[in-house]
């Protein structure tokens, strides 16, 4: 059995890994796609790519300085843990593209857009299951969520309205539609990486056979489950509702199809609700990493 302190150690040093590679991945995206091209993001990288590209200021400068208020706020306001994990991130990622010379992959938009925003958005995604950021967009959002109830995901939409509008002034409309789909490509890797293709669901399932369902997944299919005990709403008129047991279970999609085909085999009239569930914590399961 490792002791706590041994633990902890494999844990920090696992997230270490996930941030550098993350790290990496994002220098990938700028300096082989994006900034050759003079392409830009959403967020705060995409406020540093623009400014850069207007002033002439070394990104790997403005990557930093852009960066500090966000970390600041996160720092006073989130959590100091992931304020300081955050910068150490962005300081890589400034050194990255300052002194790692990336080959240049390709000088179509499309593409340019599509992998830059792809490599960036792993690189996001990467760094946040390290537990950091490596763009403050988030820790804004975080923070103005709080105060003006909106969510995180509006805020953070109305941040890059802002960046795209300006870069059409400065830039051009071309330059900002292709960012618009840099944004697109990160943003739906980074949910990639976070919730990964294990993403887990939730499943209710009423059913008369319900003992037998729970051996099944138990001892063959070797999930962990939890019984309820309800009543049926539906009963004839003047009848008491019948008691009937509930069996909870958390799996993931790649075993989604495995569970449904053992349920019907059993019961083919068997009632199954599902819900998408973002993370779990301990039980009988995989899991896709730690936070």
């Amino acid at each position: 059995m490792l002791s706590r302190a041994k633990r902890k150690i494999i844990f920090y040093s696992k997230d270490l890994i996930l941030i550098l590679c993350g790290v990496l991945s994002a220098g990938f995206g700028l300096g082989s796609f994006l900034l050759p091209n003079g392409f830009i993001d959403g967020g705060v990288t995409g406020i540093s790519l623009l400014v850069s590209t207007i002033s002439g200021i070394p990104l790997s400068v403005l990557i930093v300085l852009i960066n500090i208020p966000f970390l600041i706020i996160g720092y006073k306001n989130v959590n100091k843990s992931f304020a300081i994990r955050s910068l150490f991130s962005i300081c890589a990622l400034s050194l990255v593209v300052a002194f790692v010379h990336y080959p240049i992959i390709t000088h179509d938009k499309l593409f340019i857009s599509a992998f830059g925003g792809f490599f960036l958005g792993i690189g996001i995604g990467l760094s946040m299951r390290g537990g950091a950021v490596i763009d403050g967009t988030e820790l804004l959002a975080i923070y103005l969520s709080k105060k003006i109830g909106m969510t995180i995901g509006d805020i953070i939409l109305i941040f890059n309205i802002i960046i795209f509008s300006v870069a059409i002034y400065f830039l051009s409309v071309e330059v900002a539609l292709y960012a618009i789909l840099t944004y697109l490509a990160a943003s739906k890797t980074v949910d990639y990486i976070i919730t990964g293709i294990e993403e887990y669901t939730g499943i209710y399932i009423f059913s008369d056979k319900s003992e037998e369902i729970r051996q099944v997944l138990t001892m063959d299919l070797g999930q962990g489950v939890t019984i309820y005990t309800g009543r049926r709403g539906y009963t004839p008129y003047g009848s008491v509702p019948p008691n009937v047991d509930i069996v909870f279970t958390v799996i993931t999609r790649l075993e989604l199809s495995k569970l449904k085909q053992a349920v019907e085999l059993i019961d083919p009239q068997a009632f199954l609700v599902m819900h998408s569930i973002k993370d779990t914590k301990g039980g009988m399961l995989k899991k896709r990493g730690h936070f």
